[in-house]
């Protein structure tokens, strides 16, 4: 049974932590997603991802966290500032080391460059701040190393949360044609997403990160770390001026 942390009754939650001071943090987002698929995929997503990961490790569960930046710029995507995210993920991790986590996942649906980095860079100051605690940020599918995966509103996406929330899923209301400014759609056709394929990511994905769970040690969280800044550093160096929020409205314009 997983425990999660705000039913938990405070004996239960400290005899847990004394057993396996793990806790699981979902991140989501309210973001357009085109027609097909739901504003809150990436918070389903992660929250799902997030349960499975607890039932297999044994971790506490968090409540998933709506609090995103660069969001894709449309009037019904929610976003915080970068500051404001900062703050949320700093206390977060602090709080939940003083409760007596020492290992705490950050499970990630929303994959925007600027809100990896900046929850990437929390882990690497948290880590510092707090010696002895291992912090692991990272998009579910992020560990299966396929930047094709790691898509908007397109086939893995599609795949993912049609293996969760099937009837949330509007496949039928997609043009023949389709394009990012009026479908969302970042990577591959959703119409080629499969519940089944959903299932097997998930599947692959969760062993990769009880692995990481299980041995990384703060060398390994340092090389995860590295590869995921030079993935976007080709990003950051072409959009990244004056603030996230900025970088996201000059990348969208070339979609």
């Amino acid at each position: 049974m997983v425990l999660r942390y705000a039913e938990s009754h405070p004996a239960d939650l400290e005899a847990r932590w004394q057993e396996n001071p793990l806790a699981i943090v979902p991140w989501g987002a309210l973001e357009w997603h085109g027609a097909h698929l739901p504003l809150g995929l990436d918070g389903f997503v992660a929250e799902r991802f997030s349960e499975r990961l607890a039932e297999e490790t044994g971790g506490v569960l968090l409540p998933t966290v709506w609090l995103p930046i660069t969001t894709l710029p449309h009037r019904l995507s929610l976003q915080v500032r970068t500051e404001v995210l900062r703050g949320i993920l700093d206390d977060t991790l602090m709080g939940l080391h003083g409760a007596g986590a020492r290992t705490i996942c950050v499970v990630t649906g929303h994959y925007a460059q600027g809100h990896e980095i900046e929850m990437y860079e929390a882990a690497l100051r948290a880590m510092e701040d707090m010696p002895g605690l291992r912090v692991f940020a990272a998009t579910p599918l992020e560990v299966l190393d396929q930047e094709a995966f790691l898509d908007h509103a397109g086939r893995y996406e599609t795949s993912q949360i049609l293996a969760i929330r099937p009837d949330l899923v509007r496949l039928g209301s997609l043009p023949v044609d389709l394009s990012p400014k009026n479908d969302a759609v970042l990577g591959e056709d959703p119409r080629q997403g499969t519940a089944e394929e959903g299932e097997r990511l998930f599947n692959q994905a969760l062993a990769k990160w009880q692995s990481w769970i299980a041995g990384a040690d703060e060398e390994d969280l340092a090389r995860h770390y590295k590869a995921a800044f030079d993935r976007y550093q080709p990003y950051v160096e072409q959009y990244l001026d004056s603030s996230w929020e900025a970088a996201i409205l000059a990348w969208w314009a070339t979609k």
